[in-house]
């Protein structure tokens, strides 16, 4: 007995580098966006934005039930509009690092394209916590089976980003995390803003 105790004393300490690799790694951490509370000022940014995009901006910060015939409602009744789609998770640090950008041009151009996300694999608690720190001006749709995430094709991991044309038709899903506001921006003017 004495030596196999002694083959374990190692085991905290290797528990400990797993535990530092995962946060160093992303996922997990809740490091990755400044919040502080500075984030646009959703009313000044968006009034004035058509009635359909104005009434999902009304939902600002709501995780959404209803699965995948309320999302696919949803992308229904914003026809004529193209859409940006995020899923995420709280518990992902690259999601948690793309929030800003998406709150900044969700602002900035969310009177010509509407702005949507999708919280897969989650619980209501940690999200809503997670948005009250980083607050958007549009809904979430809770996905904690990731029915949504399958049928939009997420691939394997967390953040991605669906892009909708006008008609309603699925045109592009970027997997993984954006580098930067600069990236974003270049797939919402490539996928979202080439038709308007």
């Amino acid at each position: 007995m004495e030596r196999m105790s002694s083959r374990l004393r190692p085991l905290p300490a290797l528990a400990a580098l797993a535990l530092a690799l995962l946060l160093a790694s992303g996922c997990g951490s809740s490091d990755g966006g400044d919040y502080g509370g500075a984030h646009p000022d959703y009313a000044k940014a968006l009034a004035g934005a058509p009635a359909p995009l104005a009434a999902i901006y009304k939902q600002g910060d709501k995780l959404l039930g209803g699965g995948v015939s309320a999302y696919e409602k949803q992308l229904g009744g914003l026809r004529g509009y193209p859409v940006v789609v995020n899923l995420w998770a709280s518990w992902c640090g690259p999601c948690r690092a793309e929030f800003p950008s998406l709150q900044n041009l969700s602002a900035r151009y969310g009177k010509k394209v509407a702005f949507l996300g999708v919280n897969s694999e989650d619980s209501s608690d940690a999200a809503a916590t997670f948005l009250s720190e980083a607050p958007l001006p549009y809904p979430s749709y809770s996905d904690p089976d990731k029915d949504i995430y399958d049928t939009v094709g997420g691939g394997i991991g967390f953040p991605n980003t669906a892009y909708y044309d006008p008609s309603g038709e699925l045109v592009y899903v970027k997997q993984g995390g954006y580098g930067s506001e600069a990236d974003l921006l270049a797939d919402i003017r490539q996928y979202a803003l080439k038709s308007g």
